[in-house]
């Protein structure tokens, strides 16, 4: 904890680079060794600490981006072996959120201009004393070797700068200690080192650098060289005409200098993170064979624990996987965010709500999910019951958003569906995953809240009667490049269709934790949004717009009656097979359409329009070399250039959310009961596939499948945990 007496404390005047705050101060006498000491700090900004010289953490980008307003995280570290007789504790302080750049459209500094840090060094003895070291104005300011830094365009390092000059008192910072928050999600911290494939020069002249893999992070350099040389690297996720892809990144620089001392320096720049694959580098005066030897790509990343797996025999099929894998990896930095690369990276709430089922499956997202749903909370709180469409919502500080439709800012604001949605869905994942009530108990005011809010919209005149903003099906395929909202499927049919699920979910949620008459009063409204959905849009089978996303979610959320849904699953079934068996789907439709159709007997179409290679589909990036998933369907186009809107990430985990349907249906593992307490082994082979598999270290104990085709027969092998018996339904093999 830190108290009351600590100061959240700034450089009292500016040194030019990212000011150090530092104290020096002697262990207490006559009372032995240390037995505890526990530093906890937080900033305005983003903190290294270091005692003695020697970093407090492993943890990166601390405290993070939460909603600052109401939310700001401290860290604590036990430092016990760093302590000595006589110590100096030093904060370094980066820009981070809250004064760097921050949203797609210019803004900087939206929480504040200051830097500043709060700290307390608790320190304990065998004798029961206790030192405590707190941030105040005994405390001294200085500069240091960041020179710039921001999380979009880079940083600079000099490491000439060895030691603080020009040292400068402090001055305190007005802050309320209430604002102070334990973590929840894990922390940031170095995943991996990923060494280069390949080092070129390109046409131009630049010395390129591959990696293999599109990954978060930096580019770690170990050299030695003339003092005062600058070595520049740039990133991209991809090459356009041989060189460096940089105009996806918007007015993102991604652009790191590092200043060499004339000694053997190590650099790494940890107050930014880029998305890349390539990158080049400008001052490197050996050949590619040592800077080979020089440069090591540091993957970065949320501490998540790998649960959940899957492989096949097809590994075009296998890769997609792992490109799912690596977009939450990048992604999944702190904030669920939509892309890790260029002047956006924030937690879209229609993201989450669309891959949060995959999520919980691949890694142990509990923690990091209940963490940002406390920020969501804070924010609908904080706006009169509104669901952002970003949390932490940095939109409401930027009006400038001519390229989606309209969304107020005001509390008559019309509700975002899909991405308001999150704020139901989200906590049903993470509950039906773990089986721990704690999320939906933490989350149950803002569910109820969301809830009301559905009844409030729908009332006529509402948010979701034509006329309000609604983003609807996003980045359906056939929406042209600059208006990615402009889908086939009418965007009022996918907002109730949405928010009925939601209403479902709420009203099992008010059931579950005893809250008999909230589970009536939401039954009720998902029942009056049901009947609405069938008397307006549904006529035998046939669904309003007449697009594959429609009869995708009515079917997977229940909004048809039995007669009903055999003719949509035999209609989007048709639906598909006009479309060549290529995707018609975006944001809203894709996390659901195969599953549509394999629970509505077209197992065979849901293969199809799995395995297609030609675009748009799931496995066209494969066959262009991606190594994830993409934000556009054609983000890069067939002749290799980049598709020319505006919005064009290769880093985006959203559509990758096909992969639910692999861990459940293909493979066959699923859940009859929240936390995997029953389990349901259903492999349903297809698609020319000879074999599958899946794990999943559940709460329970393992849990795994491997079916395979042998002659005619379907051999299954089933790993359940320990007291655990699944339910099995094998269907005949469907080659």
């Amino acid at each position: 904890m830190i108290s009351t007496r600590a100061q959240m404390i700034g450089a009292d005047r500016e040194h030019g680079s990212a000011p150090t705050l530092s104290r020096a101060f002697d262990l207490d006498p006559g009372h032995g060794s240390p037995v505890r000491a526990v530093l906890s700090a937080s900033a305005l900004g983003l903190i290294e600490a270091t005692i003695n010289g020697h970093p407090a953490s492993d943890d990166l980008l601390t405290p993070g981006w939460s909603s600052y307003e109401w939310r700001l995280r401290f860290a604590e570290w036990d430092v016990t072996g760093l302590i000595a007789e006589r110590n100096t504790v030093e904060l370094l302080i980066g820009h981070g959120w809250h004064s760097g750049r921050l949203g797609f459209v210019g803004g900087r500094a939206l929480y504040g201009e200051e830097r500043a840090a709060i700290a307390e060094l608790r320190i304990e003895f065998a004798d029961g004393h206790v030192q405590s070291i707190v941030t105040d104005g005994d405390w001294r300011s200085g500069g240091s070797r960041v020179l710039a830094d921001d999380l979009y365009d880079g940083q600079t390092i000099d490491a000439r700068h060895v030691e603080q000059d020009e040292v400068s008192g402090v001055t305190a910072i007005p802050f309320e200690h209430a604002r102070l928050t334990p973590y929840v999600a894990p922390p940031v911290r170095r995943q991996e080192l990923v060494a280069p494939v390949r080092i070129w020069t390109s046409p131009a002249g630049a010395t390129l650098i591959d990696f293999g893999q599109n990954l978060v992070g930096w580019v770690r350099v170990e050299t030695r060289g003339e003092r005062g040389r600058e070595l520049v690297l740039r990133h991209a996720e991809v090459l356009e005409d041989g060189e460096l892809g940089i105009r996806p990144l918007r007015s993102a620089k991604a652009t790191d200098r590092f200043i060499l001392s004339g000694g053997d320096d190590v650099f790494e720049p940890t107050f930014t993170f880029h998305g890349f694959r390539y990158a080049s580098i400008e001052g490197w005066e050996g050949g590619h064979e040592e800077l080979a030897a020089s440069v090591r790509a540091q993957v970065i990343g949320s501490e998540l624990a790998r649960i959940g797996t899957f492989a096949s025999s097809d590994p075009l099929l296998d890769q997609l996987h792992a490109n799912v894998v690596w977009g939450m990896r990048g992604n999944f930095v702190d904030v669920p965010t939509d892309c890790p690369q260029r002047d956006e990276r924030l937690g879209w709430t229609g993201d989450i709500a669309a891959f949060a089922t995959t999520a919980v499956f691949l890694y142990d997202v509990d923690a990091f999910l209940r963490d940002w749903l406390l920020d969501l909370a804070a924010e609908q709180t904080a706006s009169g019951g509104e669901v952002p469409v970003v949390v932490p919502d940095n939109i409401k500080f930027q009006k400038d958003l001519a390229w989606i439709p309209p969304i107020g800012r005001d509390t008559d604001a019309p509700l975002v569906a899909l991405w308001a949605d999150s704020a139901a869905w989200v906590p049903w994942a993470v509950w039906q995953a773990y089986g721990d009530r704690a999320v939906l108990e933490q989350q149950y005011g803002s569910m109820a809240a969301y809830a009301r809010r559905i009844d409030e919209a729908f009332r006529p005149g509402g948010a979701l009667e034509p006329g309000g903003a609604q983003l609807g099906d996003w980045l359906d395929p056939t929406a042209p490049p600059e208006a990615p909202f402009v889908a086939k499927a009418d965007p009022y049919v996918v907002a109730v269709a949405c928010v009925y699920r939601s209403a479902r979910i709420v009203a099992d949620t008010a059931r579950l934790l005893g809250r008999a008459d909230d589970a009536a009063e939401f039954e009720e409204l998902a029942g009056r949004l049901r009947a609405a959905f069938n008397d307006r849009w549904v006529d035998a089978g046939r669904i309003f717009s007449d697009a594959t996303t429609v009869y995708a979610l009515a079917i997977c959320f229940g909004l048809l009656d039995e007669e009903d849904r055999a003719l949509a699953g035999a209609r989007l079934a048709e639906l598909v097979h006009e479309g060549g068996y290529r995707i018609t789907t975006g944001f809203a439709g894709t996390p659901f359409i195969t599953h549509a159709l394999s629970s509505t007997g077209h197992l065979d179409s849901a293969y199809r329009l799995l395995l297609q290679t030609e675009c748009p589909s799931w496995l066209y990036p494969v066959t262009m070399g991606a190594t994830t998933v993409w934000e556009r369907w054609d983000s890069m186009l067939p002749d290799g250039t980049v598709n020319p809107g505006e919005m064009t990430s290769f880093n985006h985990y959203a559509l990758g959310a096909v992969a639910d349907w692999l861990h459940r249906v293909v493979a066959g593992l699923d859940q009859l009961e929240p936390g995997y307490s029953r389990l349901l082994i259903a492999p349903r082979p297809g698609g020319g596939l000879t074999w599958a598999e899946a794990s999943l270290a559940t709460r329970l104990g393992p849990a795994s499948v491997h079916w395979e085709l042998i002659d005619d027969a379907l051999v299954v092998d089933v790993v359940v945990p320990e007291g655990r018996m699944p339910s099995s339904v094998c269907p005949a093999p469907t080659r």
